[in-house]
């Protein structure tokens, strides 16, 4: 009996791809006698095509084509497209690379192996060697068609080259597909992600056949942008021509929203699709509940939490970390911790939402142990810190107050490798702009420059805010010069570290200059210049500054700017005037502003004016210390020792303590805290000593006169 080659190669080839019953059908479906030699390439062809379509997992592709290398059949273009194909879809692009390069020279021309190479990088993400490849394929002669430009203009937008995305648009008019319908939803699709949503508004109109992909594709470009006004005339657009939106419709338009944070009108969309019957996807309920997150809505997470369990989310890891996420800003952290526990399976989103929770809520030692847990979990690698796990952590320490820890967390993530970003420096230079930390927030700057962050403003802004408060005034300066965009952030800590160290015209000047760049000042600007003008002495320059607040910028006064005013005229001695602004304001004075006009009473030591003031503050039940110390203190100065010691007893009564001053030197990487009543840290005998000996040798010049020093244990 003769036997077709096919027939031959087939029972040489125990292909682990199906059962043997089910290869022995396929056997029994070929001809046993073909026709023609052509009638049996033809059926071994089919019959490689059929086995490479059937591949179920990575190492088939392999075994496949080692029988058609066998069989002779590698020289088919047919065949090496498939082969391409079927490699690419297990993600074996280097495999895939080899099948299209080793092809015969006259397969090159063959469109359909070109496209299944494109098509292969696409999928994976290599969008530039998949362009690269179009590059060759234009100067081999072989031209695209409706099926090569949808892969093309996919990695161009990727690629987001303008010029190059222009060429491709001129060869899919060379081409005369400019009414197919699949390249020009991919050219829309590749403008919009350009953010040039004129030339994708430009091809749109001019479509004489829109599908559902056009509309959609038009609504994710505004929403991409953010545009929220683009999307819904978009949207109504679409529902006025007849074309029903879909779910995908749906999603981009709650996104449009939810990022231009338009939270209520989110929710109010998420109704609309709700009541046309359009069952919500995962990603729809994700962006639900980041809207929710960020209102003052409970009641709604717990409603969308009860639609994720009816419509049988609860298993969608998205959903699950945004129930997370949504529960932990809404300081529900029992029921976050709940959820995040009982998920079974968990991603590094899962673990920073809980992270997050707790380190926004204050709960940064709660914070830091859901973080140990993270670096202890080594059975996934997704599931290690990364640079938002740290960064939360180290924010959370930042805000509570403790520096310290927060440094030596962020020394750890350096240790481990982990490249800090934007909000990470940020939150470091903070923490060393509060603690003076100088040498610290030098080495910061460092990595700053080298990764290329310098032109980055919320980095830059807090680099000079960490620089004016160290005292480098210079190297603020420095910083905020070579900054190419400027906001009110840059100008504000300029105009603030100057009035810190007493440069009240430097101060105005910056004031001056952010007006002439067409940047309007707000309620901090005014803070800062006015508090500026008070320490400096420049009671004119204020007075004008305030009023122009008023007048020309519409700015309410609030109860900070009226403190700086009064500040401002106590120093100056005008006393009275300033007690007649703190009688008419339209506020009532809080402890900043008495406290200010006391302050200026003890510089004067007008002991009448100071108790008058002194009662204003008791009578409105203003109970703080500051009052009782700075009233005492003028007593003193005046010599009604009496007096003083009676109010500070006063003080103890009512359980009042003063918060105690406090000062610290970075010496070696170490802080060394001085504050009265503390017990000495290590080695802050020899400080006290050195001290000490400077303390003498000052009295002996007259420069203060003398002086006890006591450590305390």
């Amino acid at each position: 009996m003769l036997h077709s080659p096919c027939t031959k190669l087939i029972s040489r080839a125990r292909l682990p791809l199906e059962s043997n019953f089910a290869n022995r059908r396929l056997f029994l479906s070929l001809p046993s006698r073909p026709s023609s030699p052509a009638a049996a390439h033809d059926e071994l062809l089919d019959l490689f095509d059929h086995l490479l379509r059937r591949c179920r997992s990575a190492d088939h592709p392999g075994r496949v084509h080692a029988r058609v290398v066998v069989a002779g059949a590698s020289g088919s273009a047919f065949l090496a497209a498939r082969l391409v194909s079927v490699y690419a879809r297990f993600g074996l692009l280097d495999d895939a690379r080899k099948v299209f390069d080793g092809t015969p020279p006259e397969c090159k021309s063959n469109l359909l192996l070109w496209n299944s190479i494109l098509r292969g990088y696409t999928s994976n993400g290599c969008y530039g060697e998949a362009l690269e490849l179009y590059v060759e394929m234009r100067k081999l002669g072989v031209l695209g068609d409706g099926f090569t430009f949808p892969l093309v203009t996919r990695g161009c937008a990727e690629a987001g080259s303008s010029i190059l995305c222009r060429n491709v648009h001129c060869h899919a008019l060379q081409m005369g597909l400019h009414r197919n319908l699949h390249v020009v939803n991919g050219l829309m699709g590749m403008y919009a992600k350009l953010g040039q949503m004129g030339i994708a508004l430009q091809l749109f109109d001019r479509m004489g056949t829109r599908s559902c992909i056009s509309w959609n594709t038009m609504i994710s470009g505004f929403a991409s942008k953010c545009d929220c006004d683009g999307a819904i005339e978009m949207f109504r657009r679409m529902e006025s021509e007849g074309v029903e939106p879909n779910v995908v419709t749906w999603t981009s338009l709650l996104s449009s929203h939810a990022r231009g944070g338009r939270h209520v009108e989110t929710v109010e969309l998420f109704g609309s699709m709700r009541m046309r019957g359009i069952g919500p996807s995962a990603e729809v309920l994700a962006v639900v509940l980041s809207v929710c997150s960020n209102m003052v809505a409970l009641h709604m997470v717990k409603a969308i939490h009860g639609l994720v369990i009816k419509d049988g989310f609860e298993a969608y890891l998205i959903v699950e970390n945004s129930l997370v996420r949504a529960y932990g800003k809404q300081r529900q952290l029992k029921d976050a911790s709940q959820l995040f526990f009982e998920m079974e399976s968990k991603n590094i989103v899962s673990w920073n939402a809980l992270i997050t929770s707790y380190a926004e809520s204050g709960l940064c030692d709660e914070a830091f142990e859901i973080f140990s847990q993270l670096q202890k979990s080594n059975g996934c690698s997704l599931a290690r810190p990364n640079v938002i796990s740290w960064s939360a952590i180290i924010d959370a320490f930042a805000s509570a107050g403790r520096g310290r820890e927060s440094l030596e967390l962020y020394r750890q993530m350096q240790l481990a490798k982990i490249a800090g970003n934007a909000i990470t420096v940020a939150s470091v230079l903070s923490v060393c702009a509060e603690l003076s930390a100088l040498n610290h927030g030098r080495e910061v700057h460092g990595h700053v420059i080298r990764a290329l962050m310098s032109d980055n403003l919320l980095v830059a802004n807090s680099l000079i805010t960490m620089y004016m408060r160290c005292g480098c005034l210079n190297e603020g300066s420095l910083v905020f010069k070579k900054l190419v965009v400027k906001d009110l952030i840059s100008w504000n800590s300029m105009i603030a570290g100057c009035g810190m160290h007493g440069l009240g015209k430097d101060a105005v000047r910056y004031f001056d200059g952010m007006i002439e760049t067409g940047i309007e000042p707000d309620e901090v600007t005014f803070i800062a210049v006015l508090s500026a003008c008070s320490h400096a002495g420049l009671v004119v320059e204020g007075r004008k500054l305030y009023d122009r607040m008023t007048e020309e910028f519409g700015i309410e006064p609030q109860m900070e700017h009226y403190a700086c005013l009064v500040d401002m005229l106590s120093r100056s001695g005008s006393l009275q005037e300033a007690t007649e602004i703190v009688k008419a304001m339209p506020l009532t004075p809080n402890v900043h502003v008495w406290g200010a006009l006391l302050n200026a009473c003890r510089m004067y030591r007008d002991t009448d004016f100071a108790e008058a003031t002194a009662s204003h503050v008791f009578s409105q039940n203003l109970d703080t210390t500051g009052s009782y110390m700075l009233l005492s203190n003028i007593y003193a100065a005046n010599g009604r020792w009496d007096d003083s010691a009676r109010l500070r007893i006063s003080a103890q009564e009512k359980g009042l303590k003063k918060v105690p001053g406090q000062s610290w030197i970075e010496l070696s990487s170490k802080f060394y805290m001085f504050s009265s009543g503390r017990a000495l840290q290590l080695g802050m005998e020899d400080v006290y000593g050195v001290l000490k000996e400077l303390t003498l040798q000052m009295e002996t010049e007259d420069i203060i006169p003398a002086i006890s020093l006591k450590t305390s244990s």
